[in-house]
């Protein structure tokens, strides 16, 4: 008998600038939790989407059950079991779980009927939802919650979770765990994508590990350690950042004076009395569940939503609340969006022109008005080497960079004017484990050089590993400073869970 549900064979699919899977073949068990794990780049997100109905692959094939399937849409996928939970919420924030529900479903069903069903799967896998509540009103966990429900609705065999717990709290990924368990003992197979090795090593049973578009391997979780995938990942040893506390001065370069907004969007958050400090190269940290302000507070510091602020911020003893964001960079402080195609990057320009979005004074890419395009170019180029940015050429337009290596080149873009202080925004989100740590160890070696840095993020470990000081964001209102090197996790998971005080 084959112990296989799902059997990948030699699945080729080339692009234009680029192979993504070569010749892949791997094999997903019955039951189980199998990992997918790759660079960014590496192919994983091409034979999951091959998988589901997205991509057509050029060669090979894949057997489900020991029968060839060729899914042209992702609904032929669904009918045949196979469902997705998207690193993204596919969800609309104005209309009740229920009527999310309904949308996501193919079959005719009343709302009495569906409802029934939603309650049925939410006791029996302990996802309490509130069917009536606006998507506006419920946290991240609870968000995702509602995308594994309207995946179960489906009745899956297979369930595709792509990157589950990028915006959950160390509380809410354990709880989804035992959720993933549950599943698997009842004979649904998992597949996941992540980039956080020690998930798979405590909860996933088999472990596929991809580079450059081939398998690497394919082996038992168990025994493995983070540094052991790693080099499997990689190819290389990974370096652990170590944050540098010589480093700091007393001086204080930023302040944020009880920095207040009302906003009039519903599905904005309020902020209220924000205040904290940046000495000259620290590193502050700012931690959060998505969706308590972090974007908000965000465009207040970056001078993007200058309108009917309180408070104050100050910048080398200067008052800069009402200035632009053209006008803060002209100070040399340098930022990092979350968003890096659309906000960071404009997608249909080149890298090299894209370069010159945030430019600080005095780069010399102009004379007289007009541009110096081999300057530009050049000094284009000296980013993409030094942040081992994959692309074949400075030309290549930002839309067709793989999302990990989009993010080092914006990273890399600001890190090398070397500004006073740089604002960032999830500097390592969805990022490979190289790329992740080649960033931090870029982000503490500014910190050294005499730069300050926020860094607002949802990944406690990244913020643990390089900030010197944390402080917790909950519903619009910030806590006061942790010391970083003597935290409590514990409570500082707490203050994110809304424990403040």
């Amino acid at each position: 008998m084959n112990p296989y549900l799902i059997t990948i064979d030699k699945i080729f699919k080339r692009y234009p600038d680029v192979v993504a899977n070569n010749n892949v073949s791997f094999n997903i068990r019955k039951g189980k939790i199998h990992a997918l794990l790759g660079e960014n780049g590496a192919g994983k997100s091409t034979i999951v989407k091959i998988l589901y109905g997205l991509v057509t692959p050029d060669s090979g094939s894949i057997l489900l059950n020991n029968l060839v399937i060729k899914f042209k849409t992702p609904s032929e996928a669904r009918s045949n079991g196979i469902g997705m939970v998207f690193q993204h919420f596919s969800l609309f924030e104005s209309l009740t779980v229920s009527e999310n529900l309904i949308l996501g479903l193919e079959e005719k069903i009343s709302f009495k009927k569906l409802k029934d069903k939603a309650i049925e799967i939410s006791k029996k896998y302990d996802l309490l939802l509130d069917l009536d509540s606006p998507i506006s009103n419920l946290s991240a966990g609870e968000k995702q919650s509602v995308e594994i429900v309207r995946a179960l609705l489906q009745e899956p065999k297979i369930l595709i979770m792509d990157e589950p717990t990028s915006v959950l709290t160390p509380n809410e990924s354990e709880d989804l765990f035992l959720i993933l368990k549950k599943l698997t003992d009842e004979g649904k197979t998992i597949l996941y994508i992540t980039h956080k090795l020690d998930e798979v090593i405590k909860n996933c049973d088999e472990v596929t590990i991809m580079r450059n578009g081939n398998v690497i391997t394919t082996c038992s979780a168990e025994g493995e350690t983070k540094e052991t995938l790693a080099i499997k990942m990689l190819g290389y040893r990974v370096n652990s950042p170590i944050t540098d506390y010589n480093s700091i001065n007393e001086e204080v370069l930023f302040q944020a004076i009880n920095l207040s907004k009302s906003f009039k969007d519903p599905f904005s958050t309020d902020l209220k009395n924000i205040s904290f400090n940046v000495r000259q190269g620290e590193i502050f940290g700012i931690a959060g569940v998505a969706g308590n302000g972090q974007k908000e507070l965000m465009e207040l510091l970056t001078g993007e939503n200058i309108t009917s602020i309180q408070g104050k911020i100050i910048f080398e003893n200067e008052e800069i609340t009402k200035l632009s964001t053209k006008n803060r960079r002209r100070l040399s402080i340098g930022f990092v969006p979350e968003d890096r195609l659309g906000h960071s990057a404009v997608p249909e320009l080149s890298l090299s022109e894209n370069i010159l979005l945030s430019q600080f004074l005095g780069n010399d890419f102009s004379k007289m008005g007009i541009l110096d395009f081999k300057k530009i170019d050049s000094y284009t180029k000296d980013v993409i080497k030094k942040f081992n940015v994959k692309t074949p050429s400075e030309k290549v337009f930002a839309k067709n960079l793989s999302g990990g290596n989009l993010q080092k080149f914006v990273i890399g873009r600001e890190v090398n004017s070397k500004p006073k202080l740089l604002i960032i925004f999830q500097p390592t989100w969805g990022v490979d484990t190289g790329a992740e740590s080649f960033i931090r160890q870029s982000l503490i070696k500014l910190s050294k050089e005499g730069s300050s840095l926020i860094v607002i993020s949802q990944d406690l470990d990244e913020l643990i590993e390089i900030t010197h000081h944390i402080s917790v964001i909950s519903n619009g209102i910030l806590s006061k400073p942790l010391e970083t090197k003597n935290l409590d996790i514990k409570k500082l998971g707490m203050m994110m869970g809304g424990s403040i005080d």
